[in-house]
């Protein structure tokens, strides 16, 4: 068993890459993500790594775009204004079928904003973020501990789907400390990249990395070819978290950081005698949307807590069986704007006592 370790989440997710196989790393410094720089800096040297702090965020994924077309791991790290100007580069590489982890520690927006925690980057990261009507998948940490085994696992699902891959945290996770233990990469079971650019000599097959395709019906045929990828994903790679949900009346639903402070909000309703539970999402895309419809056979109240005015309630909606009351409670980014689980605790009993007075033909 490996010795436990008390790290950051941002240096966490440093050690996951390096012991995923990750020895290229392309990024620009923005608070709060440049520990993960800062570690990747200091140690690749010595393991025969490639650190390069670019020009600019731009240079920096267009770099990830060529060692991922060259068939090595690589990595990049960013903020809010940072990955949007990585967006371009990232539908590139999602056009050109090229794996690659991108990691967002959220900062406050739109614009320059600030550093505090956010989850306002949410819809940018799950609709893909840049043109063309792709998307990334999407894993949110809700620890350190996490913010390491998502982070290996980002780096295998890149590879068996061939498509970028985003661990998407925010300032909480990313500079708070924990402790963890650095457990060793699982074994996956990886593709064959036969794809990669390479060295052609006679007689050769030539291979070529591009999204643009204009030959008869190419660019229809591969709009259909990512959508059923998005399906499978869908089918095999949702994940998602349950606490005491076999019996809830009331279901509390938050990723991240603030499904920390549900949780401590839901175990204190729990201790009050009230039948609250919790579902948090893991991955945002593929977004466990059959979670939710099974749930909420069962249990028809939501109340749904973000870290922003509101964007994965989206999803919830699309999600969940039809006449499920859905309550919100959102925390936009600012200078201490984190909700205590005392302040969640009384959305809890406000949602409980709005639902109990709904008629039956009020729906949220």
């Amino acid at each position: 068993m490996q010795a436990r370790k008390f790290v950051k989440g941002n240096e966490a997710v440093a050690m996951a890459a390096i012991e995923a196989g990750c020895r290229h790393y392309f990024g620009y410094p923005i608070t709060p993500q440049s520990d993960i720089p800062e570690y990747l800096a200091r140690e690749f040297p010595a393991l025969g790594g490639e650190f390069i702090q670019a020009e600019s965020e731009i240079a920096s994924i267009n770099m990830l775009l060529g060692a991922s077309a060259c068939g090595v791991r690589a990595m990049t790290s960013s903020s809010g204004p940072g990955i949007s100007l990585k967006q371009e580069g990232i539908s590139y590489m999602a056009g050109s079928e090229l794996p690659g982890v991108i990691v967002d520690i959220c900062r406050q927006g739109p614009g320059l904003g600030g550093i505090d925690a956010s989850q306002a980057d949410y819809f940018q990261a799950t609709r893909g973020g840049g043109h063309g009507g792709y998307r990334i998948i999407v894993l949110a940490p809700a620890s350190v501990q996490e913010m390491y085994d998502l982070t290996m696992l980002a780096f295998d699902l890149s590879d068996i789907y061939r498509m970028p891959a985003m661990v998407f945290a925010d300032a909480v996770i990313g500079q708070m400390k924990e402790a963890i233990i650095p457990n060793p990469r699982p074994a996956a079971t990886l593709p064959a990249k036969d794809w990669v650019v390479r060295g052609r000599k006679e007689g050769t097959e030539q291979r070529v990395v591009k999204s643009l395709k204009l030959g008869d019906g190419e660019m229809e045929a591969f709009h259909w070819q990512m959508h059923e990828r998005y399906h499978e994903l869908q089918e095999k790679e949702s994940r998602w978290e349950e606490f005491e949900t076999a019996d809830a009346t009331l279901v509390v639903t938050a990723f991240g950081s603030a499904a920390r402070i549900a949780k401590s909000a839901v175990m204190a309703a729990r201790e009050a005698g009230m039948k609250v539970g919790l579902l948090r999402p893991i991955t945002l895309f593929p977004f466990p949307a059959k979670a939710y419809h099974d749930l909420t056979g069962r249990c028809r109240k939501i109340l749904d807590i973000e870290l922003s005015t509101g964007q994965m309630i989206d999803d919830v909606r699309l999600s969940v069986q039809p006449g499920t009351e859905i309550d919100f409670y959102g925390r936009p980014p600012g200078a201490g704007s984190l909700p205590t689980p005392e302040e969640i605790f009384e959305q809890i009993k406000n949602a409980l006592l709005i639902f109990t007075n709904l008629s039956p033909f009020t729906r949220f």
